[in-house]
């Protein structure tokens, strides 16, 4: 009797108030993820003679560890669907099985990355930069994060998992729990205080990797102690090829979503490159400023896919309509106050990380730039939310390939062109985002618009 409220909750509870009352926690969630790699950008680019070059180390490690999220991510995000479907159904022990699996895909995932990190780190780092410094650096700090990747990989599993029961409060504290962890051990690690020895960069790799394994442990405790409607047990790890290609069906565009993030990244250094080191540092440092307020954005859709999946699962579509205009509508207002906060502190942001002149001034020209199509990106990242939870991944996937494939590489390839005779006009590159996200949206609204008709439209 004491889960039933909370699975009434989703389908009862009007919907302004429980996507601020689900969606709060997942934003903070999210933005505690992004501070992972800002806080190890902030305190290793302060390392004495070589901090410069260990953020661009970073950088170039940074597409794999985006890759890695996003595998687990839209596992989970499948996973948080799927399950919210089936509770939507009062069916819980087809969500435990659910849950099941996609703990044994986190085998899976942890597995892969592992033999990534042991055979595969060298030649991923050197396809990027030719400075044998920053190469060792790079190499040392992925190849910890690869090989051990638990925690990251099953802490976003269980994550998705206790959204997807209404408690994300306690993920939320999982999350934090590792943030502030990580926090704590990075300066103690690098810089070798308290009577640590001094790791540099490989300190940074394991305070990260730490912080993680906390996050996840306490995310599993508070599975198996407060998410009493699903059932545990080897039994609900076995293999079902239905429920995988169930969550996958939902799952999929969101991996690809957030791989394309990662391949656009690691396509805009090898742009950049061409351009100058100090583009790709640049570039590299804004991006991980900007995840902390776009990862605002993932955590409200992170709220809007089990409540619009619930109630679609209930047919009810007059609180899927809410779900959408409420999600959309909280999300661009998180967004515009993102991207007010970047514009007035664009020039005391770039300045914490101890960059070279040329390269804090292309920082901040470049954080001035792209943070006016975050608006545009929150509503594309909100309209992705839905389109996974009305079961149009495929819409959901097209919308991703545009913003983050399309629209974006060969144009700033062209306009990297200019920027190589001089580069004062590397500017331009930065226009690219805010055209892909602006042509992206438009693509948006008109998947929206087919599925209002051809599903939303046929519900009671």
């Amino acid at each position: 009797m004491s889960t039933q409220p909370k699975s009434n909750r989703m389908g009862t509870e009007p919907v302004n108030k429980l996507m601020l009352s689900m969606g709060v926690p997942m934003i903070l969630s999210m933005m505690m993820q992004a501070l992972y790699n800002i806080v190890d950008s902030a305190f290793v680019s302060n390392m004495k003679d070589i901090g410069e070059a260990a953020l661009n180390a970073l950088t170039l490690a940074f597409p794999v560890q985006m890759l890695m999220v996003a595998i687990s991510v839209g596992t989970g995000v499948g996973t948080n669907a799927l399950m919210s479907k089936c509770l939507g159904r009062k069916d819980p022990e087809r969500a435990s099985r659910v849950a099941g699996n996609a703990e044994f895909l986190g085998i899976l995932i942890m597995s892969a990355f592992m033999l990534f990190g042991i055979f595969l780190v060298p030649a991923y780092v050197r396809s990027q930069s030719e400075n044998p410094e920053i190469i060792s650096m790079a190499v040392s700090y992925l190849r910890i994060c690869c090989i051990i990747s638990a925690g990251i990989v099953f802490f976003t599993i269980m994550e998705k998992t206790l959204q997807a029961t209404g408690l994300s409060t306690y993920s939320t504290i999982a999350q934090v729990s590792g943030a502030l962890t990580n926090i704590i051990l990075d300066p103690i690690l690098i810089y070798g205080l308290l009577g640590f020895p001094e790791l540099k960069v490989i300190g940074a790799a394991l305070a990260t990797v730490i912080g993680q394994i906390v996050s996840f442990v306490l995310a599993l405790a508070f599975h198996l102690t407060k998410n009493t409607e699903i059932k545990n047990g080897i039994s609900y790890m076995k293999p079902d090829k239905n429920l995988i290609r169930g969550i996958y069906s939902i799952g999929l565009p969101a991996i690809i979503a957030q791989a394309l993030m990662s391949m656009m990244t690691y396509g805009l250094n090898l742009i950049l490159v061409r351009v100058d080191e100090a583009a790709v540092t640049a570039y590299g440092l804004y991006y991980k400023i900007q995840q902390f307020i776009l990862f605002a954005a993932f955590g409200l859709r992170d709220a809007i896919t089990p409540i619009v999946s619930f109630n679609h699962g209930m047919q009810d579509r007059g609180r899927i309509k809410d779900g959408i205009k409420y999600g959309l509508l909280y999300t661009c207002v998180v967004m515009l106050a993102g991207t007010i906060l970047l514009e007035a502190f664009a020039g005391p942001l770039s300045s914490v990380f101890g960059l070279s002149g040329t390269t804090q001034d292309l920082c901040t020209g470049c954080m001035r730039i792209i943070s006016l199509s975050l608006v545009f990106a929150g509503a594309n990242v909100a309209f992705q939310g839905v389109f996974q939870a009305l079961d149009a991944g495929p819409a959901s996937l097209a919308v991703s390939i545009c913003r983050q494939a399309l629209f974006v590489l060969p144009v700033a390839y062209g306009f990297s062109l200019a920027a190589r005779a001089d580069i004062s006009r590397t500017w331009m590159i930065w226009l690219t985002f805010i055209i892909a996200e602006g042509a992206s949206l438009l693509i948006s609204v008109l998947f929206m618009k087919r599925i209002n008709k051809d599903k939303l439209a046929k519900l009671g």
